[in-house]
């Protein structure tokens, strides 16, 4: 695909609707992230914000659920009276059930004028179909407007396809946002820039010069009140199926020819399609799925995941997940990637650690301790970048000791750090389709997924406990050792 995607954001009024406009990703990231663009005015002027939900309620009483609930998810350095006055300002609240079509008719007449529309589906995906239809029907779809779609689209490769088919009878795929608010950190976009704007990384990075890359999205939290999502869909298809490949596909692909969104989504499509396909025996050895046991988390008591409410007796639903995974193509021959994410673990953490090649020979001799290079990206809770290079201790003698070269992008910069969703949401206005997914790269994470999940479902594999606040199952660092790596907390 060569044909150009983006567009310029809307001169004239723009109407941005939020299916599930009252509900938690609404209230605590959407319209928060609105309000900091509104802040920073980023929002065309005559942008209009409806929030939709079923609840009766008229306008005075939505304003004063935002007033309520929305308020707290502002950081009170960004907080002004006036600019959150003229916020509400723009907002609107449409009594709406998704599956009644005759409900779409008060959303017309909520419209502006001519405007270009972006259509948010903050719902479950069951919805997404019904939702576009009845737009369609209500004459709400045109050249210009936009959905974005929610996390998670589709169960297995099937249903994926099948909300892609589905959707894509209303919509051409330039107007399909798929979001992963990880592609919209600023160190995930920074990733790029640190691979193919620094001559000393590109050529070092591929194999025999890397070891191993590891990618871990850890979560301190358990299921919480997402017990009835998550029980049957797991950390493989909560989070592996599209959060760990997207930051893989960034940190394996080729050097895009452009910018172009289709350039550089062609090259992360390469990787997901050159991943070496998993069989039951790899499954097997190369994979461990873990369920979070009774222990303790930021100091406090925390059950299992069996004693969480609404979670099924016996449930063999995976909250962890760690797996080694390979990519067919010369720049990544023979090295091992890592991938792991789970609840309940020791810490709220993102990173991703370039280990590089152990040296062929070493003249420090002495030294106790192992020459160790690796790049390490930190995503969350802070975002920095630090390289581990080995130094020589104070002193007489050759003894090496390793130290860190720090990044902290946030005190390197005094431009203000867009959150993920702001800045995603903003790229949707402005129609900039770079870091959303196109349907194939969606269908082949499914498809290299899959056979993972069946894998287990034939090897009738059961998650191994591991004690909330650790770092999930020891056959994780099992995992690792069989390649002479380990998880960086452990080196």
């Amino acid at each position: 695909m060569n044909t150009s995607t983006s567009r310029p954001a809307p001169a004239g009024p723009l109407d941005l609707v939020i299916f599930g406009g009252v509900g938690d990703l609404s209230v605590r990231k959407l319209l928060p992230a609105l309000y900091m663009a509104h802040l920073h005015n980023n929002l065309p002027a005559a942008t209009r914000i409806h929030a939709l939900g079923r609840q009766s309620w008229d306008r005075t009483a939505f304003v004063a659920f935002i007033q309520d609930k929305v308020r707290g998810f502002i950081e009170d350095k960004a907080f002004a009276e006036a600019t959150w006055t003229s916020f509400l300002e723009r907002l609107n609240y449409v009594s709406v059930d998704a599956t009644q079509a005759q409900d779409f008719t008060a959303l017309a007449a909520a419209m502006q004028s001519g405007s270009d529309r972006v259509y948010y589906l903050a719902t479950a995906p069951s919805l997404f179909v019904g939702i576009c239809a009845h737009l369609h029907g209500a004459g709400l779809i045109d050249e210009r407007a936009r959905v974005v779609l929610e996390k998670p689209l589709g169960h297995d490769l099937a249903s994926a396809r099948q909300i892609n088919d589905d959707v894509g009878r209303y919509f051409q795929e330039q107007q399909i946002f798929r979001i992963d608010h990880y592609l919209g950190k600023e160190t995930v976009q920074n990733l790029m820039v640190l691979r193919f704007g620094n001559t000393i990384f590109e050529p070092l990075w591929r194999s025999p010069f890397i070891k191993s890359v590891q990618i871990t999205v850890a979560e301190a939290v358990g299921v919480g009140s997402r017990a009835g999502f998550y029980d049957g869909t797991g950390a493989m298809r909560d989070m592996v199926q599209n959060h760990l490949l997207q930051l893989l596909c960034i940190v394996a692909m080729e050097p895009p020819v452009s910018l172009d969104p289709d350039a550089v989504r062609d090259e992360k499509l390469k990787v997901l399609r050159s991943l070496r396909p998993m069989t039951t025996a790899d499954v097997a050895r190369d994979t461990v799925r873990g369920q979070y046991s009774a222990g303790a988390s930021n100091g406090d008591a925390a059950v299992g995941y069996l004693q969480e409410d609404n979670i099924p007796e016996g449930s063999t639903t995976e909250t962890f997940v760690a797996l080694k995974a390979h990519i067919n193509n010369w720049r990544w021959a023979n090295v091992p990637i890592f991938l792991r994410t789970g609840k309940r673990m020791a810490a709220r953490q993102s990173e991703i650690v370039i280990e590089f090649a152990d040296l062929p020979f070493t003249i420090f001799q002495d030294s106790p301790h192992k020459s160790v290079n690796r790049l390490m990206i930190r995503l969350q809770p802070e975002e920095h970048i630090q390289l581990q290079m080995m130094a020589k201790e104070p002193g007489s003698g050759m003894k090496l000791r390793p130290v860190n070269l720090n990044l902290d992008l946030e005190t390197a910069f005094s431009e203000r750090r867009a959150e993920a969703y702001e800045r995603l949401l903003i790229d949707v206005i402005k129609g900039r389709l770079t870091h959303f997914m196109r349907r194939d790269e969606l269908e082949a994470a499914w498809s290299w997924v899959e056979p993972i999940i069946n894998g287990w479902q034939q090897l009738n594999d059961k998650p191994k406990a591991y004690t909330a606040g650790s770092w999930g199952p020891a056959a994780s660092s099992a995992l690792m050792a069989r390649e002479g790596s380990s998880w960086v907390e452990e080196s």
